[in-house]
């Protein structure tokens, strides 16, 4: 192959030139950037000596550690596909994964080892490894006895790099599968609309198992050159530690409203900070408006899913344009965006519709769902993102996207998807339950919560408690319901279906009410 397009490779470019100098700093080490290339060399050394087929699928459920972002890297520069699992999911979860997805290797944590290695096995892994949030583990004992060379296997930009799987309305999961050359044009796009820099210092709170923390937050700071403060997660007191020395910030609209609760929270703590990102989930204006208030800057707010990476953001750069509440702003660069009727025909500025995207960043489709990848793109190749927006519309922009709502019934807490159906299925199933909806309400924390409405069998209702018990025992946190109630019927329109609007309604201040 003449010309390499591994994402390693591009990102490479960026790393500092003296690379000696820190990298990633925890609050217990530091890493430079001669660590970077030299331990994902060791693992990617590991990885090829199992002599596996260039594609084969690498599976990761593991704590956020530096040592797993190098497990990431390593798996590209080895010609193999990244799958990250969400830490919270449950066995159950994880079964389905493995078995559609059928990776040669499985690095789990060493608390899960037992029986992420049986249902690895079952589904015919070979490989199972273990990493913990310290960096011990089998993964990294096996490959510190590898040697740090490691030439990064040449790929080309269609190759597979990752697939990331997104839970379906109709409680399959879907393996998104996104190439080198999809990573690489949005971590290049974000490079220049954001204004990267080598001196920026990135503290880096999100989790590395979903499109935010690891292709948009680890991937720009990588390619910029730039340094990483590498925390678990949002910890008020070590953010306001750190803040000081750091330039960027991304978050989830759940992290802004527990550092604006934070009376050590102030403009002076920020006098560094020249970008904050607040994505995954709809950022409420109140909270837009406080935080510019109380920091003298306003949040950028960006638009993305696991399909597409990043698709709009508002503008970096005050000359071209405002930060808007409430609005994801303009399609990136190379990016193109559409609002359309149930006809696929684009509508008038400032009606709600359909949100359609096309660009190089846009994935090719679903794993082994060929039918559903056909499904969801358009008759002229626009990929169907299942959120109704609109652009422009009450002294917006014109070319400014506001998401209005989701056509897919999807849920977005504390920055999480989740998809009701597969926690209707569950429920269902639960004794004295008749049917169910599941729908998200108004959180002020979590944006949204997700809430379960039951209807009883006659004469035996169900044991709520226990209910709750069975559902936290088969699901992530995340997707458990916060409240579950009981009504005697679920609303229905003429023809049967479920007038889950009209539900979160009837719900919608649950949470919210004044106390």
């Amino acid at each position: 192959m003449e010309h390499d397009d591994n994402l390693y490779s591009v990102l490479e470019t960026g790393f500092a030139q003296d690379r000696g100098t820190v990298a990633i700093e925890t609050p217990e080490r530091t890493y430079s950037w001669a660590d970077i290339d030299a331990i994902s060399g060791r693992i990617a050394n590991l990885l090829s000596s199992y002599r596996i087929p260039h594609g084969s699928r690498v599976a990761v459920q593991v704590e956020k550690s530096p040592e797993a972002l190098m497990l990431y890297l390593a798996t590209l520069r080895a010609g193999l596909v990244y799958l990250p699992l969400n830490t919270a999911y449950r066995e159950g979860e994880i079964s389905y994964f493995l078995q559609d997805a059928e990776p040669a290797v499985v690095v789990c944590a060493s608390s899960a080892e037992s029986w992420c290695k049986s249902l690895a096995q079952s589904c015919g892994t070979l490989h199972v490894l273990t990493l913990d949030a310290d960096g011990s583990g089998s993964l990294m004992q096996a490959a510190n006895d590898q040697s740090p060379e490691f030439k990064t296997v040449p790929c080309a930009a269609n190759d597979l790099a990752t697939i990331l799987y997104t839970s379906g309305t109709t409680g399959r999961s879907k393996g998104a599968m996104l190439s080198h050359g999809n990573l690489t044009s949005n971590a290049q796009t974000l490079h220049q609309y954001w204004g990267w820099r080598s001196d920026d210092v990135l503290l880096h709170i999100l989790p590395i198992f979903h499109v935010h923390g690891l292709f948009v937050a680890a991937n720009g700071a990588l390619l910029a050159g730039a340094k990483m403060i590498w925390l678990p997660k949002l910890d008020a007191e070590q953010a306001l530690h750190y803040l000081p020395r750091c330039t960027v910030m991304m978050g989830v609209p759940t992290h802004y409203v527990r550092l604006l609760s934070e009376a050590g929270f102030t403009k002076a703590v920020c006098g560094q900070m020249r970008l904050f990102v607040s994505g995954s989930a709809p950022l409420l204006a109140d909270t837009f408006l406080e935080f510019q208030h109380r920091i003298g800057m306003p949040i950028l707010e960006r638009y993305g899913m696991s399909e597409t990476v990043m698709l709009t953001s508002n503008p970096y750069d005050p000359a071209q344009g405002e930060r808007l509440p409430g609005t994801v702003g303009r399609a990136l660069p190379g990016v193109s965006v559409r609002v359309t009727d149930d006809q696929d025909q684009a509508i008038d500025i400032g009606l709600p519709g359909h949100v359609q995207v096309r660009g190089p960043n846009v994935f090719s489709g679903y794993w082994r769902m060929p039918e559903k990848t056909r499904e969801e793109f358009t008759a002229d190749g626009w990929f169907r993102t299942g959120d109704i927006g609109m652009l422009g519309g009450q002294g917006i922009p014109a070319d400014y996207l506001s998401i209005v709502g989701r056509s897919k019934d999807l849920i977005i807490s504390g920055g999480f998807n989740v998809y009701p159906k597969e926690i209707e299925l569950l429920i269902d199933k639960a004794p004295g339950v008749q049917e169910s909806a599941v729908i998200g309400v108004p959180h002020p924390d979590f944006g949204e919560a997700v809430m379960a409405v039951v209807v009883p069998r006659p004469g035996t209702p169900p044991d709520l408690s226990a209910l709750q018990a069975s559902l936290k025992s088969s699901l992530a946190n995340f997707k458990v319901p916060k409240k579950i109630v009981i009504i005697d019927a679920l609303p229905r329109n003429t023809m049967g279906k479920v007038q889950k609007n009209a539900l979160r309604q009837d719900f919608a201040d649950t949470f919210t009410k004044a106390k």
